[in-house]
């Protein structure tokens, strides 16, 4: 059985209570789990203003998960968000093979951290949680650090020469 990471994030009508936020999660994770998959991560952004209406509404609450599944359960995931009334909007994605790489090195990080931290008992529990803190942070400024070297672009210097033959970005003429 092939499983890949995808991402799937849905924008819920703004009128939907918690409870019925917390029963399509299930729903979902049901889903997720009859097929063989498993989610990895939850990240509830909120209430949002949405770009653009959708349905007369201007807010949506936003809603993320990383998860491992088969194509079979993309199939089904997308079926049934279509046909819920709550969901405005909902997008599946694959996630890119080297992200995934990098977040899974660093949970490892972060977990073989907190055993470290939990065999010494002589340390308070606020411990745990900066050396799990830290060792998140460096992994991920790591992996800032890679991304943004390869987006970067080397800014241009213009002499005085150059700056004369580069037009006005107001036409003068027009501001009179």
């Amino acid at each position: 059985m092939v499983t890949r990471d995808y991402e799937l994030g849905f924008i819920l009508n703004p009128e939907v209570s918690e409870e019925q936020t917390q029963a399509i999660l299930n729903r979902v994770e049901q889903i997720v789990a009859t097929h063989g998959g498993q989610i990895v991560r939850v990240n509830k952004w909120g209430r949002r203003r949405l770009s653009y209406p959708i349905e007369h509404h201007r807010d949506g609450n936003y809603i993320f998960l990383d998860m491992i599944l088969t194509p079979e359960t993309v199939a089904e995931l997308d079926r049934t968000l279509k046909v819920s009334e709550e969901v405005l909007r909902h997008l599946m994605k694959r996630r890119d093979a080297r992200t995934v790489q990098k977040e899974r090195e660093a949970r490892a990080a972060a977990e073989a951290a907190a055993g470290a931290n939990a065999q010494e008992q002589a340390e308070p529990a606020t411990a745990n949680i900066e050396g799990i803190t830290a060792a998140v942070e460096e992994a991920l400024a790591e992996q800032d650090e890679e991304s943004m070297g390869e987006n970067l672009v080397e800014p241009i210097s213009l002499t005085e020469e150059d700056m004369a033959d580069v037009p006005p970005a107001i036409d003068e003429e027009t501001l009179e």
